[in-house]
């Protein structure tokens, strides 16, 4: 499970960000779990300043990349960090 925090001051509505990039309706502070095709299976949860995700890989591989992109504009909507600001984050992650 990864943890996206959220941009100090950034306060975006999560669960409508859901529903328009992946068409999921749900509650976020409760967790939601929906599939979305060439991610996998999407458990996710909002608590205090992060968004908590664990994705299962499909069994399928998909093609079409375009969906990369789209999960990447609907994190940088959701936490208001940029790739290479959350990259950045994930680096100083202690292991």
């Amino acid at each position: 499970m990864r943890e996206y925090r959220i941009k100090k001051g950034h306060n975006a509505d999560i669960e409508a960000l859901v529903s328009k990039h992946f068409g999921t309706e749900g509650d976020i502070s409760k967790g939601m779990k929906f599939e979305v095709e060439g991610i996998g299976k999407i458990d996710m949860k909002h608590e205090k300043n992060s968004l908590f995700i664990d994705i299962e890989p499909p069994k399928k591989i998909c093609g079409d990349y375009s969906i990369i992109k789209k999960w990447n504009t609907f994190l940088f909507e959701a936490t208001g960090k940029n790739t290479k600001e959350r990259k950045k984050e994930f680096g100083k992650i202690k292991k």
